[in-house]
């Protein structure tokens, strides 16, 4: 791809977010919800006026789409035909251990893809759903004193979406636990006896020979 056709297409993406977002930059304000007697919550949300409700339910079923049907749909179809190439496709040659060592990977690659996909439909489905339920059905929540509650945390879980992809790529995919485990070993490590020396423990840390230790001073 051309350094000025992805600049357009990023440019692109961010003018139609900048456009779909304005509506709910709008109408969103603060307001006073009267709980129950004398005790008052701030809500700060999107409020329509009552003669717009049709416009907000079909704003709402726009971004339901655009923002969750269709990522869900796209993400299921692309990562199950990268999956079926990575966890399916043989590699050639004989089954060496270098070979082994790619087919692992490539199966961890195939668990990031659906770690990524679950952990987005579980953190939005919730949110989607109580709004859902809160727009075309609202007398559900009438008498529902913890409303607010529940929606900060319903929201709370759909932000932390972002957080979740990372600890997906970071525990399945990189090689971080790996090192995480190698520097609280060294740290809990017991200490060495005066027997022996500094330079003999920094030679076993390295795993590396004397005589290729000194062969690589040379070097250097």
């Amino acid at each position: 791809m051309k350094y000025q056709t992805a600049t357009g297409l990023i440019a692109l993406v961010w003018m139609v977010s900048i456009l779909i977002a304005i509506p709910s930059a709008y109408f969103t304000t603060e307001t006073v919800l009267i709980i129950v007697k004398s005790q008052e919550k701030i809500f700060c949300g999107q409020i329509w006026p009552v003669d717009q409700q049709i416009y907000y339910k079909s704003y709402f079923l726009f971004i339901f789409s655009i923002e969750f049907v269709g990522p869900v749909v796209t993400m299921t179809l692309c990562y199950a035909r990268i999956s079926r190439e990575l966890w399916f496709k043989a590699v050639p040659g004989f089954q060496t251990e270098q070979i082994r060592k790619r087919l692992r990977c490539r199966r961890k690659t195939v668990l990031v893809l659906m770690c990524i996909l679950t952990a987005y439909v579980l953190c939005w489905a919730p949110f989607y759903g109580f709004t859902i339920v809160r727009d075309f059905f609202p007398t559900v929540f009438v008498k529902e004193k913890h409303y607010l509650t529940i929606f900060y945390v319903v929201e709370c879980i759909a932000m932390s979406n972002s957080m979740v992809n990372t600890v997906c790529f970071v525990t399945v995919k990189n090689n971080t636990i790996k090192y995480f485990k190698k520097i609280m070993l060294l740290h809990w490590k017991p200490s060495y006896s005066g027997s022996k020396s500094s330079g003999d423990l920094d030679l076993k840390t390295t795993g590396v020979p004397a005589t290729e230790e000194v062969d690589c001073i040379i070097m250097k």
